[in-house]
Order: structure tokens, then C-alpha cells, then sequence
């Protein structure tokens, strides 16, 4: 099976490795040291290019169109990865202009049921369901872990199209895009849902080589070898060519749908939000709607890494961390000059996504992601953020949400905040209590004897009332009774050796409490 890879999107005459005479470094300056770099970048495409052509000679005649197009995908974001300056030019940050990032209150509010109705008739809902639950202790995908009376992320999603579709009299779509981790879990999931009444659709993301650090070609050889430690998920960015190669954004586009609503399954703040839909469907007289809208929120000192929006060579981008010089770090992390960053709730024109795609014009920064594997190798996965995709699309524009659409679950504190009666639940959404005075969240900080889902509940004879908590803290062996109150500012330390048992009923405000507490039934 002979199978070529071009190496055109390098500005070379032909595939072949051209390696730049050393003599011409001999002076050591600029211009032949940029010549040797590229050689060299070169000479790493042309590897890997014989690499992919062997694997793909490896696989099975059935399986060989689907490959070729999982390992084109590959090579082209692996031959980006190579011409891509890994951080930006910290001077070429201009100022956003006016009107890049709206304020949600602008956004005005429809109460008109059948305007709501046929807007949501084009809308597809998108939630990215690759993630496992292990950094949590828990197998399998994140969206089958409890959040709230016993009722998983899934449930929770399910519940709040289910609801939509019944309240409109419409029927949005919720799609899933899996990963290789979590697809057959998910499938087997979704058999309880049938009497559900949403049209759920699942995809898989791309499966791409896990590449080794010092060879930089994949460690896979074979196709048909049964080794999921060789491979990764790329990122949510390849939500984009994923979605249009699956088919289901044809088919879409085909039903008249228009825009779709992409967000992290994990964040329980990412629910259809009605104001945003008819501003990117029902734009005023003097506006052009946008093809791509992300939704930002306030920076707190919890979201001082999270990336954030900037103008940069004349188009919006999205800056991550990853890509700040290592001297500007804290300044990125400057509440006072960065203030906002991206929810990853996205929202984006189908037929625009589809032309982007086709027409191989999606821009998005390669992250880097370094892996150390069981066996002992350093490996690099390629990576995009599904955000990067703004500065592609015509038009596009932020617009500061409240905090209330961004409920995101990464840790055990942030579980322990929704199983809390800080939040009340309805029909699978999420509000902050009313009972509560103020519409700050508080900052939880548990120490790692919560990190594990099992370890939390475990730990916690009941989850206290934290309605009037601002900040907790707790490290060690602690462990709670039920019917705990939280009040203001409660710092807990068990230090090593000790245990602290806080007693059913007790109410901590304003408390320190450290050493060793143990009140023992007799």
C-alpha cells in the first residue's frame, strides 16, 4: 500500500528533505541560523511523513479511508506545531476595540414564546463529553458522577434540554462529542434516557499519536496493535473538523439548523441562555450577526490562569497561559489588566463553521501538552482550544456573562459547592440561592484527603450550610458530622498525625481550628 503525505503547507518545492549546507551557518548569523531551523522543522515533517505512510500501510483495507483522514488531520496539526513561535510578541497586543467585548445586559431579554420557539428550532446543543473522572478517582466519564441528588452531569443536561423542548414545543438536539476514552461507556449510559424526550447524537473527536519527546515521531507502529497508552485526544479545538467529518453538521445544516451552543459537560452554568440566541439570531439594524460569540466572565484570583481575550495582529484571539513569554506571567495573571476570561461556552454559525472547515482556514494556536507514561517514556500530545477558533470566524465577538454561567467541576471543593444548599436545582438547572446575601461564590480549598470522589463523601456525614460561608479551608485527616454550619471565614488543619472530627450540629463563624478533636460516642 503505497500512501504519500505533501509537505506543501512548508513553502517546499518538493516531499523530499532538503538539508541546508552547514557552510552557510559558518557565521553564525540571523538569517542562516533561521535557514538551519528550517531545515531542520523540514527534516522532522519528512520523518514523521514516512512514519504516518508506514502506519497507514498497517491497517485494515476497511479502515484505511477513515485512518487517512485521522492521520492527515494529524500531520496537518503537527506540521503547525512545527512553524508556530510557541509564545506570542508581548508588543503586539493592542487594546480590544470597542464593542469586542459586550456587556450581557445589553443583550435585552424575549419573552416572546413563539419568537423563543422558532429561534430555538435552529439551535443544536453541543456538549464535550472526552473527559474521564480520573483526576476525581472515579473510572469511566466525568458526565456519569453524581452532582446532585444522585443525579449525574448527563442527567442534569438531559433534564434542561428535555425541559426546554417540552416548555416551547420544539425538540433541540443534544450531541455528544466522546473521545476513545469515554465513547463506550457513554453508549451503554444512554440506553436509560430512551423515554427521555431529546434527540440525542454522539460523534467521536479525533484519535491521534502520542509523540515522542526526543525522536518527535509517534510511538505507535502499527494501526491494528491494541495499545490506548500511544494515543490521545486531541483537544477540544477538533471539535470543528470532528463534527463536519462525522457527518452530523450536514445533517444539521440540512434541517435548517443555524447555530450551535458548545460548552464543557463538567460546567453546570452552561445551560441555553435565551438573550444570547437572539442576539446572534436576531441582530439590531445596525449589526451583523456574528459567526462566533464566547462567552467571558469576570476574573476572580481563582481564574488568574485562565485564558483570556486579546487584540493581536487586527483579529481577536484567544491567549492562553501556554503562550505568554515567561516574563509577562504575571502580568497575564493581573486582575487589573486582564479582567475577563474564557467560560468555553461557545456559540458558532454552522454553514460559517462548515466553509472554515472545507476551506482548510482554521487558525487555532497548537498547545503543547508534555506526558510522562507508565512505561517510563516522555511523550508530547498536540493539542487545540476549542476557543482559539474566534479569530477564524467573521465577526466575532465576547460578551462578560454573569459568573452564574460558569459552575465548572475540576475538583472535590467545587462539588462540594453544589451539592451545597448554596444552590437550589430545578428541572436540572443550577441558580444560586436567594438565600444567600451576597452573589459571590465562596473560595473552597480542600486538602488532598478530599481529592478523591470516594475519600469526599466519605468524609462528610452530611454536606454542611455553607449559605453564609465566604472562604473554607481544610487540610489533614478532618471529618465532618452532619447538620454543619460554615459561617464567614473557617480555616481547619489536622496536622500530620492528628485527626479533627467537627461534631454533628456545630457551627463554625469566623473559626481557626487546628490540632486534634475527636468526640467519641459512648
Amino acid at each position: 500500500m503505497n500512501v504519500s503525505f505533501s509537505t506543501s503547507s512548508l513553502s517546499v518545492s518538493n516531499s523530499r528533505t532538503r538539508l541546508i549546507s552547514f557552510r552557510e551557518t559558518e557565521h553564525g548569523d540571523q538569517k542562516s541560523s533561521e535557514e538551519w531551523k528550517t531545515s531542520t522543522k523540514l527534516e522532522a515533517l519528512g520523518s514523521m511523513e514516512g512514519e504516518l505512510a508506514h502506519l497507514l500501510s498497517t491497517c485494515k483495507p476497511e479502515t484505511l479511508n477513515h485512518n487517512k483522514t485521522e492521520l492527515s488531520g494529524f500531520r496537518n496539526l503537527f506540521a503547525r506545531f512545527l512553524r508556530a513561535k510557541p509564545t506570542v510578541d508581548w508588543s503586539k497586543i493592542e487594546p480590544l476595540p470597542e464593542g469586542a467585548i459586550r456587556p450581557y445586559k445589553s443583550l435585552g431579554h424575549v419573552v416572546d414564546k413563539e419568537l423563543i420557539a422558532s429561534q430555538l428550532r435552529k439551535l443544536v446543543v453541543v456538549k464535550l463529553n472526552g473527559g474521564l473522572g480520573t483526576s476525581m478517582g472515579c473510572k469511566g466519564p466525568k458526565s456519569v458522577i453524581s452532582v446532585r441528588n444522585d443525579l449525574t452531569f448527563l442527567d442534569l443536561t438531559m433534564q434542561q434540554i428535555q425541559t426546554l423542548n417540552k416548555t416551547y414545543g420544539v425538540d433541540v438536539p443534544l450531541v455528544l462529542m466522546n473521545s476513545f476514552n469515554t465513547n463506550e461507556d457513554t453508549q451503554k449510559v444512554l440506553k436509560k434516557y430512551a423515554n427521555v424526550k431529546v434527540s440525542v447524537h454522539t460523534f467521536s473527536q479525533s484519535q491521534y499519536p502520542r509523540i515522542n519527546r526526543e525522536t518527535l515521531l509517534p510511538i505507535v507502529k502499527s494501526l491494528e496493535a491494541d495499545d490506548n497508552e500511544c494515543w490521545y485526544p486531541p483537544g477540544h479545538g477538533n471539535f470543528y473538523e470532528a463534527f463536519h467529518n462525522s457527518g452530523l453538521l450536514d445533517k444539521f445544516l440540512a434541517d435548517g439548523k443555524e447555530y450551535c451552543f458548545l460548552s464543557n459537560i463538567d460546567n453546570m452554568g452552561a445551560t441555553v441562555d435565551l438573550s444570547i440566541l437572539n442576539f446572534v439570531l436576531n441582530p439590531s439594524p445596525d449589526q451583523t450577526a456574528p459567526e462566533f460569540l464566547m462567552e467571558v466572565t469576570d476574573k476572580t484570583r481563582a481564574d488568574v490562569k485562565g485564558g483570556t481575550l486579546i487584540q493581536y495582529e487586527g483579529r481577536l484571539m484567544l491567549l492562553e497561559i501556554a503562550q505568554v513569554p515567561k516574563d509577562y506571567v504575571d502580568e497575564f495573571k493581573s486582575i487589573s489588566k486582564f479582567r475577563i476570561f474564557n467560560t468555553n461556552n461557545l456559540w458558532a454559525k454552522l454553514d460559517a463553521m462548515r466553509k472554515i472547515v472545507v476551506e482548510n482556514k482554521l487558525e487555532m494556536e497548537v498547545i503543547v501538552n508534555p506526558k510522562h507514561l507508565d512505561r517510563g517514556l516522555d511523550v508530547i500530545q498536540l493539542e487545540t482550544a476549542a476557543g482559539a477558533a474566534i479569530k477564524s470566524f467573521s465577526g466575532a465577538v465576547g460578551v462578560n456573562v454573569p459568573r452564574s454561567r460558569f459552575l465548572p467541576v475540576k475538583k472535590t471543593s467545587d462539588l462540594l459547592l453544589l451539592m451545597s444548599n448554596l444552590y437550589d436545582i430545578d428541572n436540572g438547572s443550577l441558580t444560586l440561592s436567594h438565600q444567600r446575601s451576597f452573589p459571590t461564590t465562596p473560595l473552597v480549598k480542600l486538602g488532598s484527603s478530599f481529592d478523591k470522589v470516594k475519600d469526599y463523601l466519605g468524609r462528610f456525614n452530611g454536606i454542611p450550610d455553607l449559605l453564609e460561608l465566604d472562604h473554607l479551608t481544610v487540610s489533614g485527616d478532618v471529618w465532618f458530622g452532619k447538620d454543619v454550619s460554615l459561617k464567614g471565614t473557617v480555616i481547619i488543619i489536622a496536622n500530620h498525625g492528628d485527626r479533627i472530627d467537627i461534631p454533628p450540629g456545630s457551627i463554625l463563624e469566623n473559626k481557626i481550628v487546628s490540632g486534634n478533636l475527636r468526640i467519641l460516642e459512648h
